[in-house]
């Protein structure tokens, strides 16, 4: 990117952290927009109740925009599913408002969005170009998008359809003190599939679509179909851990509720990076077994 300079929302984030610091330290100015007051001349507070100045964004190579409450965070009472909603929605149309108002100079729009937006889709292999699912995540994903889209004609803008995080921080938080304690086992029938990426291929993604311009929907996934149980097989091994006992369907939707239970382990989705693949990246964690080895040390 010629003279880049990028404008990060979200960048308190796990993803959005890993990215500011790995651009910053290639010599990228990133400024970066937070709800606090801001403390410095690379910060701009935002969502206080003004519409974002789009002379922020005036002059930028791109923008990346990260919002959203963890999904990991669970059970998902009614009050978090609104906070899930707001948390995304309410930061991407300000963020697309403020893009339209540039006309032609408006930047590259990187918008984050999920590969639930596929819900559950067993024996398919899901590109790019596959519909939109059914469910909660698949109709938050799909709003999420369309607040992305708004960004206007002149915008190039791409959707990031990301994978559940391989991280202590994101899909293992709930999956490691289970295993820990001896208490993992098969999630339901766990056979279903579960896309995935590392945290180190997330943020080379990213860095991989703003280098090239790719825009349009991109997954952000793995590029090796995984299960749930292949997922809870490796962190066993990794933490020396037996994986026999089962969570039964009735009790996951008892207790996380059905919307939880549903999107985040029963759905079977297998999300292929075909449009990253195609653009020449290449993965460093091609495997759920190395993207688990990455993280967690073994014992």
């Amino acid at each position: 990117m010629p003279d880049p300079h990028v404008v990060v929302a979200g960048a308190s984030g796990l993803i959005g952290a890993a990215l500011v610091d790995g651009l910053r330290a290639d010599g990228v100015r990133v400024t970066t927009l937070v709800r606090r007051p801001a403390q410095g001349p690379d910060e701009v507070q935002w969502l206080s109740g003004s519409p974002l100045n789009p002379d922020v964004l005036a002059g930028a190579s791109a923008v990346v925009g990260l919002n959203g409450a963890s999904i990991s965070r669970l059970p998902w009472t009614p009050g978090y599913k609104s906070e899930l909603l707001w948390s995304r929605i309410t930061p991407t149309r300000t963020l697309a408002t403020a893009i339209r108002a540039l006309g032609a100079d408006a930047p590259h729009f990187v918008s984050a969005s999920a590969t639930g937006y596929y819900g559950s889709a067993p024996g398919v292999r899901l590109t790019e170009s596959a519909p939109r699912g059914e469910g909660f995540l698949a109709d938050l994903a799909g709003e999420w998008e369309s607040a992305a889209l708004a960004a206007g004609e002149h915008a190039r803008v791409t959707l990031l359809r990301t994978a559940p995080l391989i991280h202590p921080r994101a899909i293992l938080k709930p999956l490691l003190p289970l295993t820990r304690f001896g208490l993992s086992g098969p999630i339901g029938r766990g056979t279903q599939v579960w896309p995935w990426i590392s945290l180190d291929d997330e943020v080379a993604g990213i860095r991989h679509i703003l280098d090239n311009g790719l825009h349009g929907p991109v997954n952000l996934a793995g590029p090796i179909r995984a299960t749930a149980n292949d997922l809870g097989f490796a962190l066993a091994r990794r933490l020396n851990r037996p994986f026999v006992l089962t969570a039964p369907v009735p009790a996951l939707k008892l207790v996380l509720g059905r919307d939880a239970a549903d999107a985040l382990l029963l759905a079977d989705a297998d999300v292929a990076p075909a449009a990253l693949e195609l653009a020449g990246f290449t993965f460093r964690h091609r495997t759920v077994e190395e993207a688990v080895a990455a993280v967690i040390p073994a014992r």
